[in-house]
């Protein structure tokens, strides 16, 4: 824990808590204001304690303070009471990222006015894109053989949870397929895509780079451009949730400014990637 204590040394040493000297003039609130701002670095560290467990690390450490006081310095930092103050839905999926796969559903129109739709998958610690071929009837079957094609393929040896929503699509069957990998499966409340933030972020990342800018012709035109961008977005495409590396590799600097750039037209020109020239 972060050392905030600036109370008189010799005054802690003879076990005296802060609230024992008197609370006017200038040492007096400077022992109260150090004595609030030890409880919220408490609270802050420790989401999961209440009043009551502050009060008693605060007690242990010589120092008496009553649990309203310490409710009243929590509230009026803004800070509730536990067990409702802890890590958000998104904060808890970035600590367990390295084991989570997401998957979702997203639609594609084509030239001729016919719906395609489109499963993918994606792994949270490394960004990585699985998109699966589409297709115009995504049935319970459809999905589960989607899952199986990746455990044989061996993308599902690291996976300990899966979040999906409560589409129907996604049938017992298809959780088996995880279960018997050793994830759990995990399914987001209904009507709440927040909760499956990173599905929905890879979603709109496709339309604004890909699909807006693209006239479908049909089920094979989508999966080969869906294929190619599969390849830029593992294997090219910067990720601020990476500190801007690529999923397939980290970054690496060069000791010198590399002798040459150059840039490769991917999907018509729509999308560029850079190149370091060999010497």
């Amino acid at each position: 824990m972060r050392n905030i204590l600036t109370a008189n040394p010799d005054d802690l040493l003879r076990g005296r808590s802060w609230t024992d000297s008197p609370s006017s003039g200038p040492c007096g609130r400077r022992r109260q204001a150090t004595r609030a701002a030890l409880i919220v670095e408490m609270a802050k560290d420790n989401p999961h304690w209440g009043y009551m467990r502050v009060k008693g690390e605060l007690q242990k450490l010589g120092i008496r303070v009553a649990a309203n006081t310490v409710k009243a310095i929590l509230v009026r930092n803004g800070l509730s009471p536990a067990p409702r103050r802890g890590p958000s839905w998104s904060e808890f999926l970035r600590s367990q990222a390295n084991g989570i796969l997401a998957c979702d559903f997203f639609t594609v129109e084509t030239v001729t006015l016919k719906t395609l739709y489109v499963l993918f998958f994606i792994e949270v610690g490394t960004r990585r894109l699985r998109v699966t071929s589409a297709t115009r009837n995504p049935d319970g079957e459809f999905c589960t053989q989607q899952a199986r094609n990746l455990s044989m393929d061996g993308h599902l040896g690291n996976v300990r949870f899966l979040i999906r929503d409560r589409d129907a699509k996604f049938i017992r069957a298809f959780d088996e397929v995880f279960v018997s990998e050793g994830a759990r499966v995990i399914k987001i409340p209904v009507r709440s895509p927040k909760a499956n933030a990173f599905a929905e972020r890879v979603v709109r990342t496709i339309r604004a780079e890909l699909l807006d800018w693209t006239l479908v012709l049909g089920r094979r035109h989508l999966d080969a451009i869906l294929r190619r961008y599969e390849r830029h977005y593992n294997e090219q495409r910067p990720h601020r949730g990476l500190e801007l590396a690529v999923p397939a590799a980290p970054v690496r600097f060069l000791v010198e400014a590399p002798a040459g750039i150059e840039r490769h037209d991917v999907l018509g020109g729509l999308i560029h990637e850079y190149h370091v020239t060999a010497a």
